[in-house]
């Protein structure tokens, strides 16, 4: 068990998603920017080995306009050392890295031009993973997307988009459930008819679910991973905002609720990513608290 949170740290004066609107793009602006969130990467990363804090989400922003056509430049050959040695350190200190990329992105869209730069920018967050050399075990996560009136059709249509798909980016894909269209049921439907692994949003299936009990749905998304290719399964933990409520994640880890979490999960293994507003704060206490569970994994 790794336990990690997503994309920013808040005690880090370093952003590794900088950029700039698209009316002021530039060559060497680019450059500039990703030289900087390459950088902060770095920092972020050992500031989380130095925490035994070993599951990072990096951002989607690290390249600006990757898979956009204004941008030209071969920024893969230009900053190919630099994500080796990115690489390098995430291998040598055995962490675990994922990709979130952004709603927008819809495999299942009716527009079939939104599936086509959906399928771009699926294929620059396959690139950031391969430049760094990371094995299948490295995720990119996404939602199913819209139900667009006809939830059975909208699956169909995810089903057969998916297998258009190129191996890059499917050896690397997993579907997350939802707070609102798609629950775990839903999602086991397309993982039977593609393979694709089940990454399970605990906030989300308190939310949206069919009845069935915590432990069962471990049960049941735990067996969509293949662990020599997949790696363990992945789980996003948050629960309800005390103050906004539904569908707002919480501010800070509530060490009660994340006990009870811990224990209830019992005898299954997976890594943490912790959607909680304030980020590594909240991850520092969940190691704290894990690091008398046996399944929990600590810095050699």
């Amino acid at each position: 068990m790794k336990i990690g949170y997503p994309c920013i740290n808040w005690s880090i004066d370093c952003s590794s998603g900088r950029t700039f609107r698209l009316k002021s793009y530039s060559e060497e602006r680019l450059i500039k920017t990703v030289e900087n969130n390459l950088e902060c990467l770095l920092s972020i990363l050992k500031f989380n080995k130095e925490n035994n804090i070993l599951f990072f989400r990096i951002t989607s922003e690290l390249i600006p306009f990757a898979s956009h056509p204004v941008c030209t430049f071969n920024w893969q050959e230009y900053f190919n050392p630099r994500f080796k040695e990115i690489g390098n350190f995430i291998k040598l200190n055995n962490i675990r890295i994922s990709i979130h990329p952004d709603q927008f992105i819809l495999i299942n869209s009716k527009d079939y031009k939104v599936f086509e730069n959906s399928v771009k920018e699926l294929e620059y967050h396959a690139e950031v993973l391969t430049l760094m050399k990371l094995d299948t075990t490295a995720k990119i996560q996404l939602h199913v997307g819209g139900v667009y009136g006809d939830k059975k059709k909208s699956i169909e249509r995810f089903v057969n988009r998916y297998k258009k798909l190129g191996e890059k980016i499917k050896r690397r894909l997993v579907i997350e459930n939802d707070e609102r269209s798609y629950n775990l049921f839903d999602c086991l439907s397309i993982n039977k008819e593609t393979g694709v692994p089940i990454l399970f949003d605990v906030y989300h299936h308190y939310i949206n679910n069919s009845g069935e009990t915590l432990q069962d749905a471990f049960e049941i998304f735990s067996n969509t991973w293949k662990k020599e290719t997949d790696g363990l399964p992945m789980v996003d933990y948050s629960k309800e905002n005390e103050k906004k409520g539904k569908p707002r994640h919480a501010d800070r880890i509530d060490i009660g609720h994340f006990k009870r979490f811990l224990k209830d999960t019992k005898p299954f293994d997976f890594d943490i990513m912790l959607e909680i507003k304030d980020k590594e704060k909240s991850a520092l206490k969940a190691v704290k608290i894990a690091s008398s569970d046996s399944r929990f994994k600590r810095v050699i």
